[in-house]
């Protein structure tokens, strides 16, 4: 009986002997290696949905979600001019003097809202991962989270209020019939909970943000979880290391989780398993994985006042995808459904058009790496730099590409690799022949065009390579908007 019981007790141990127990302090965090999935998915959608998607108001240039923020500080930040009393002045014609934020709390019905076509337009958008915001600065949260009306004293979640809906419950089960990865965006500021301040930040964590995250965990299991706006407190106040010590340790997700390094106000880019940049049209390199964050408008949030021209181009998205993933970073491009779940026909449309170009082109952004260089420039200044205030357009890339301003120079090509091959991305088709610099074939080199099967000729000239383009009509053409190269087994060189 006692070998039996010994062997028992080996047979229990020996599987747990194996996983790592990550402590509560950045030394031991820090070692954890980052799941593979999040690096080789490239791009994923953003969805900012909540209580602000009823007014849905905000002037151009800023933040429709933060219309609480705006409204009771009567403040207001972002690209153009503003008194600061915008958001309130309107607030008040629309609603009246008396109505409160909490008072679209009802309003939020979500009565269009299904989950199912949601995933379809994913799916077919390309995207590898999705992050919902299940609670944003406003505490509302989007499934039924004891803890958000405990602490606020009224109905603050979507079971109870609203949409009387788990609306990340059916988010979750949607996508999980898919190979979209789940993510979770989660706040830590609370602009009203009457804990959130630097005094009481230990009840704050341990009554209310702590519990209420676990739950969420616990709950759904996401792949992802994306924290957000820890304000001016740092990483011990909030407790960082305990918490991301739990996710990888002793939650249900501790092996596959992955979240990013917004988790007090000195983790930026030091600690989480990848960084992040919002709204920015700059040049990195970083030593971990990446993330470029951004609206197809200029906010996060359905914002009724954005127009035609205020949404990036087809082109530009894809640009900028392409230039994200040149330097190695991942593009999380954000939509807004209005307050009934309706996702805008031009957002569904600006999806569509990002999926049926990466069918064709696919395999020159998934799984792909940062090459030798992320770009080929032309001649000229390369320091262009956008006039916008606070956040760079999506059409800003075209700038940086195929609409210079006079004397500036452009990235003419985009290199990604994977393996043996490396990518050759053109924001313009060649009229004829392009010369891809300091690139040096070998005697087994093949290059094609993805999605054609016509024969493009080159040849190497020095140190450059000088390709012919298949000369097609624009029905022949394998896509829109930019083509790739593919370049098999070429020396891997560094620019010049």
């Amino acid at each position: 009986m006692k070998k039996y019981c010994l062997l028992l007790f080996w047979l229990i141990c020996i599987p747990l002997m194996g996983q790592p127990i990550y402590k509560p302090n950045w030394e031991s965090i820090d070692k954890r290696p980052v799941p593979a999935w999040f690096e080789n998915a490239k791009f994923g959608i953003f969805i900012h949905w909540g209580l602000y998607s009823v007014p849905a108001w905000s002037p151009k240039g800023t933040y429709s979600e933060w219309y609480k923020y705006w409204l009771d500080k009567r403040t207001l930040m972002g690209n153009g001019n503003f008194t600061g009393t915008e958001i309130y002045d309107y607030h008040r014609k629309m609603y009246g003097e008396d109505f409160t934020y909490a008072d679209f709390a009802p309003m939020f019905k979500a009565l269009s809202y299904d989950p199912e076509e949601w995933a379809d337009l994913f799916e077919r958008s390309g995207a590898k991962y999705v992050v919902l915001t299940t609670k944003h600065h406003d505490g509302f949260a989007l499934w039924p989270s004891r803890e958000a009306s405990i602490s606020y004293g009224r109905p603050w979640n979507s079971m109870e209020i609203g949409a009387h809906r788990d609306l990340v419950g059916e988010y979750v089960d949607a996508l999980r019939k898919t190979d979209i990865k789940v993510g979770c965006y989660f706040s830590l500021r609370e602009w009203d909970n009457p804990l959130y301040n630097k005094e009481t930040m230990d009840l704050f964590y341990e009554r209310h943000w702590f519990p209420q995250l676990q739950d969420l965990v616990n709950r759904y299991k996401p792949d992802l979880i994306w924290a957000d706006g820890p304000d001016q407190i740092n990483d011990k106040q909030w407790q960082a290391e305990r918490t991301l010590a739990w996710l990888y340790s002793e939650s249900p997700v501790k092996d596959s989780i992955v979240v990013n390094d917004r988790w007090a106000n000195n983790t930026g880019r030091k600690h989480g398993d990848y960084y992040t940049r919002e709204y920015s049209s700059t040049n990195s390199t970083f030593d971990k994985p990446w993330e470029e964050c951004r609206g197809i408008g200029l906010s996060f949030g359905y914002n009724q006042n954005e127009d035609l021209e205020d949404y990036t181009s087809p082109k530009a998205l894809i640009l900028t995808l392409a230039n994200i993933v040149s330097q190695g970073g991942n593009l999380l491009l954000d939509i807004g459904p209005n307050a009934n779940g309706k996702i805008p026909p031009i957002m569904q449309e600006r999806l569509l058009q990002i999926g049926k170009w990466l069918q064709v082109n696919g395999e020159a952004i998934y799984g792909t790496r940062a090459w030798n260089r992320s770009c080929q420039w032309t001649k000229g200044n390369r320091e262009w730099k956008s006039k916008e205030k606070h956040y760079v357009s999506g059409d800003a890339i075209l700038k940086q590409t195929v609409d210079p301003e006079p004397g500036y120079a452009v990235k003419e090509v985009f290199f990604t690799q994977k393996g043996e091959n490396v990518y050759a991305i053109l924001p313009q088709y060649p009229k004829n022949k392009i010369v891809l610099k300091n690139v040096q074939t070998r005697n087994k080199t093949k290059i094609a065009l993805l999605g054609s099967d016509k024969k493009v000729l080159w040849k190497q000239k020095g140190n450059d390579l000088e390709i012919t383009m298949p000369s097609l009509y624009a029905d022949e053409l394998p896509c829109d908007y930019a083509w790739v190269l593919k370049l098999d087994n070429i020396e891997n060189k560094k620019d010049r």
